[in-house]
């Protein structure tokens, strides 16, 4: 029996679908697939695939984790990814101090523990070990350089109809269509460009995170890292070991904690006290040990949220930073700190409260965003969603 015949004599005894079933005689996929290749109307090299199991978009740790607990449970996969290999964050996109913000028994992948011998925040490259040694574990195989442009369920097929082009083919489609799609491609799929005056006609070295390595060639240089997040106060501590002269903008409030608190990992301690008390409750603990720890962040230009650091983080995503150094740094004067920029004229760069400094090079700190909404043709999702965030405003 095929794929099709089979998920179709599931179909008749499933409740979820006999509303439906009367009301859509569906022809088979593979007669469409036929049907879709020899359209005339078709001008791109087109294929059409089935997938009996779950196409998966993404090969992060996300997605290879979702593809070995379907395999565990015998269900085969497909994962299309758009860069040459998994994790294509940790492994492309990121600077060589990288290690993990939380310990590792918070970030390990289901079915498979870190080793024993491994740090308890292991660096990017251990990291992207594991997850390498995970994907041949369980015999995942993405296709690479497959860049999905559309996906949308299809009313009339009830599936999931998903087109992806080969990466520098753009001439080349493949539709997969299934039942199921999952989603992994995270909250960092897409670099984020600040609007800055000026920003395009900078006479020095402008460089995203995404493409930052190590410190190494900014020595002896006068460096403005944009963004106080997690990567930005990591990067000016990495600029700082290799004798350059950082100087970081905060344009808005932010929580810098301690890694560490109380002999353990800030994070984990947060956890714990989670399941006693009211996300308030903790953040007002949490608040009060780094207050005690790191004193008035507020005097050196890093003022703090309203709202405390957990309920920011559930009701905006606005993750906390988590200092590994940083703030010592800025304590003694290493790493100074500006607030939002004004305007940018050829080196010079004008500060919202007046002041205006010279600058070699430019680091955007800036962070990432989804590209989700821009092929997932499902709009009711975005609609839900925003109604959603609107109502938690």
């Amino acid at each position: 029996m095929d794929h099709w015949s089979e998920s179709e004599g599931k179909r008749v005894h499933d409740p979820i679908f006999q509303p439906r079933i009367s009301q859509n005689c569906r022809r088979p996929v593979e007669e469409f697939c036929r049907e879709r290749s020899t359209d005339a109307a078709v001008t791109r090299s087109e294929r059409c695939t089935w997938v009996p199991g779950p196409i998966i978009v993404g090969a992060g740790p996300s997605g290879l984790a979702v593809a070995a607990c379907l395999k565990e449970k015998g269900v085969d996969s497909l994962i299309l990814e758009r860069s040459n290999c998994i994790a294509s964050l940790w492994q492309l996109k990121t600077y060589d101090r990288l290690s993990l913000h939380l310990p590792r028994q918070f970030c390990e992948l289901p079915l498979m523990p870190f080793p024993a011998d491994y740090p308890i925040y292991p660096s990017k490259e251990k990291f992207v070990a594991y997850l390498e040694k995970y994907a041949a574990q369980f015999g995942i195989c993405p296709k690479y350089n497959h860049v999905v442009v559309r996906a949308e369920y299809d009313e009339k097929l009830l599936l999931w109809r998903v087109r992806s082009q080969l990466t520098g083919r753009i001439e080349e489609e493949v539709e997969y269509i299934s039942r199921w799609l999952v989603v992994a491609t995270g909250e960092n799929a897409e670099v984020v460009q600040p609007e800055i005056d000026g920003l395009k006609e900078f006479k020095g070295t402008v460089v995203h995170t995404s493409a930052y390595k190590t410190g190494c060639a900014f020595a002896g240089k006068r460096v403005l890292v944009v963004g106080c997040g997690n990567s930005g106060m990591e990067v000016c501590l990495d600029l700082c070991d290799h004798n350059a002269q950082p100087h970081i903008v905060v344009r808005d409030t932010v929580h810098i904690l301690p890694r560490e608190m109380l002999g353990q990992s800030t994070f984990g301690l947060s956890m714990w006290l989670l399941k006693w008390f009211p996300v308030h409750v903790v953040d007002r603990i949490l608040l009060l040990v780094a207050r005690t720890m790191l004193g008035d962040t507020a005097r050196l230009g890093l003022k703090r949220p309203t709202v405390g650091p957990l309920e920011l983080k559930s009701l905006s995503g606005k993750t906390p930073v988590l200092d590994v150094g940083t703030f010592a740094k800025i304590r003694s004067g290493d790493i100074k700190v500006y607030p939002g920029i004004k305007k940018i004229s050829g080196r010079q760069v004008e500060f919202l409260d007046t002041r205006s400094e010279d600058f070699d090079a430019i680091v955007l700190a800036t962070g990432y965003k989804s590209n989700v909404p821009l092929w997932l043709k499902v709009h009711y999702i975005f609609t839900v969603a925003k109604r959603i965030k609107m109502t938690v405003g």
